[in-house]
């Protein structure tokens, strides 16, 4: 294994730890399966880890990291054009609520995929560019971005199209995307109703310790007077 890219390297660490899970390997055992050093091991799972991959520390004399072979997918059979369409669409995400998602998720298809697919995937993705107009949309803010999945009321500070500047408490209810702006749904208290909120309009924005009970979004509510409204589906 000496001299094989970093992405090969973290895709074959994965794929030795799933083989002996939940069975534990050690740094150095790794360090010399891989040739490299234990140090590079321990950022090597680091890495892994920060993307999201089930890895844990086993300590004591016969510990070392383990994989949970539960939460974890066997190779996948995408061809590199599958890999490459996905890695598209995700790149295309990077103005939206699901960024960090987007970035997290990369590496996981990767490392899930056939190591000869994956190589494939990459020499074929070394072909592709995107073209930006250099002016990308405001980052959305972690907090409005993890909204639906925290499910906690927000506290936003809000300015609208007249430049008013004002303060909502907010009940997250889901997302409106369209070419050039993301707005955020939710209840609002203050209007007693729900509301469309233009992310790069949010001026401020706080997570409260409040998680109020789920409210129904129903496809009238979005009273979207443009456009052809979609519902994303995952089939």
């Amino acid at each position: 294994m000496a001299g094989v890219n970093r992405t090969d390297r973290l895709y074959a660490i994965v794929e030795e730890l799933r083989a002996v899970a939940p069975r534990p390997r050690s740094a150095g055992w790794l360090a010399g399966r891989f040739e490299i050093s234990s140090r590079t091991i321990e950022r090597d799972i680091s890495a892994l880890q920060q993307s999201g991959v089930p890895i844990w520390a086993e300590p004591g004399r016969t510990g070392g990291y383990c994989l949970d072979g539960r939460r974890t997918l066997p190779p996948v059979n995408l061809t590199p054009d599958e890999a490459v369409a996905l890695s598209v669409g995700l790149r295309l995400l990077e103005d939206t609520p699901f960024r960090a998602a987007a970035r997290s998720a990369l590496p996981k298809l990767l490392a899930a995929m056939q190591g000869d697919d994956a190589r494939a995937a990459r020499e074929l993705a070394g072909r592709i560019h995107l073209l930006g107009d250099g002016h990308p949309l405001p980052a959305v803010p972690h907090s409005v971005a993890s909204a639906l999945s925290t499910g906690r009321v927000l506290r936003l500070g809000y300015r609208d199209t007249e430049g008013v500047l004002t303060r909502r408490d907010v009940e997250p209810l889901g997302y409106v995307g369209s070419p050039t702006h993301w707005y955020l749904l939710g209840w609002c208290r203050l209007r007693d109703g729900v509301r469309a909120f233009r992310v790069d309009r949010i001026v401020s924005v706080s997570v409260t310790a409040e998680t109020p009970d789920p409210r129904p979004l129903a496809r009238d509510d979005l009273d979207i007077p443009y456009g052809v409204v979609t519902r994303l589906d995952l089939g």
